[in-house]
């Protein structure tokens, strides 16, 4: 192959991980939108903590179900046309979301993002996977997971301020724009992937369901993936009502501890993609999960301080949660052969979700208010997190990577 064509692969790869990533930061950032958008929208249907936690069950619990559905066909399709046809689901859901007149409304409307964007992520991870050789798959998946700290950085600071002009919908009308136009730049980028198909057909949706089920290893990276989501999403939900109602962190100044995270979570997930392929994935996970830990434990027990130290106790809990994430993805999307990679990712994200979901909804329950409006509790909730990612470490070294296969095959 001569330098020329080596050039022109490695900036057709790097245009289809941009857009992955953009596929990836329009429903992360309409899943973490909720979140700092609680305190208005608990006060705007009057509704408790229970039921703000119900809106983020609602939407992982949906996603884990149309995971589990998807996992039966998924691999039966092209991967290109799988996403573009998800995508463009998704985007519509977010228009639903905007025009919500109640809180049955809104909840209904959570879910069936959630149903599309549960299988959206796998399918991107899937993509990710026939297509980066693995030697530099820790890289590209630091690039395209980096949609989270843009969201942190970028997607939340000015959906906030939208907000704030205009009211809670203006952000996910803005979203709405958003994914349309990211919808194109998929379309034109991410190319068609299809080897998997044919042998996908000749199997009973069951049967593809039931190989991946079968290998002890796949299980034991679901459970890895689940209790690491589990970690995350049972402190998450509660960051945002927590810093305004214990913290003392005013709902207009939410942004800044978004936005400082975000800037750190950029560079260090990307950091963490290339620590990955230079020195393992399970050792870089482990180091990166005992730093979770502590953030953990700071963020959830931290006393009415003045909005510096909130935004600095961001800077470091975002960071760390966000960057286990990438070597943890690399060992699982590597514990898995192409030809069952769709549904196999399929039934992680969904394992993922009904993990998170199950998190939000036991940290509701954990949660209470007192009589001064303070949440309460919220400590016993980062012990439970930091005990789950202990748990993520001891399985991290009981998954196997799967036999490297030959080069995929792609049409453009």
């Amino acid at each position: 192959m001569s330098t020329r064509d080596r050039h022109s692969g490695a900036g057709r790869e790097r245009l289809l991980l941009v857009a992955l990533a953009g596929v990836q930061f329009s429903h992360i950032l309409d899943f973490m939108l909720i979140m700092p958008l609680g305190p208005a929208l608990m006060r705007h249907f009057g509704i408790s903590p229970t039921l703000f936690g119900l809106l983020v069950t609602a939407y992982t619990l949906a996603a884990a179900s149309v995971g589990f559905l998807a996992a039966l066909f998924i691999d039966r399709f092209d991967r290109r046309h799988a996403l573009v046809t998800l995508f463009a689901c998704f985007a519509l859901t977010t228009l639903v979301t905007a025009t919500a007149q109640s809180y049955a409304w809104l909840l209904a409307a959570r879910a069936l993002s959630g149903a599309f964007a549960g299988v959206l992520g796998a399918s991107v991870f899937a993509i990710v996977g026939d297509v980066v050789p693995e030697r530099r798959r820790g890289a590209a998946l630091g690039l395209v997971m980096s949609a989270f700290s843009l969201a942190s950085i970028a997607g939340v600071p000015i959906s906030l301020a939208l907000a704030a002009a205009f009211g809670w919908r203006a952000p996910f009308f803005f979203m709405t724009a958003l994914a349309a136009a990211v919808l194109a730049a998929a379309w034109a980028a991410v190319p068609s992937v299809g080897a998997h198909v044919r042998e996908a057909r000749e199997r009973h949706p069951l049967a593809q369901v039931k190989a991946v089920l079968g290998e002890a290893n796949h299980r034991r990276a679901f459970a890895f993936s689940a209790t690491l989501t589990f970690s995350g999403f049972v402190v998450i939900p509660f960051v945002s009502p927590y810093m305004v109602a214990n913290v003392g962190v005013k709902e207009g100044e939410l942004a800044w501890l978004y936005l400082a995270g975000g800037l750190v979570t950029f560079g260090f997930v990307r950091l963490a993609g290339r620590w990955s392929d230079l020195y393992g994935r399970r050792r870089v996970f482990t180091v990166i999960a005992v730093l979770s830990m502590a953030g953990m434990l700071v963020t959830t027990h931290l006393p009415r301080v003045p909005l510096w130290v909130a935004v600095a106790s961001a800077s470091f809990f975002i960071p760390m949660l966000s960057g286990r994430f990438v070597p943890a993805m690399a060992i699982v999307t590597a514990a898995v052969s192409p030809r069952l990679r769709g549904a196999f990712m399929s039934l992680n994200a969904a394992f993922q979700q009904a993990a998170s979901g199950s998190a939000a909804f036991l940290a509701s329950l954990v949660i209470g208010r007192s009589g001064a409006g303070e949440l309460t509790h919220y400590g016993t909730v980062g012990w439970i997190a930091v005990g789950a990612t202990a748990a993520t470490i001891v399985l991290a070294r009981r998954v196997r990577a799967a036999p490297s296969p030959p080069a995929p095959q792609t049409r453009a």
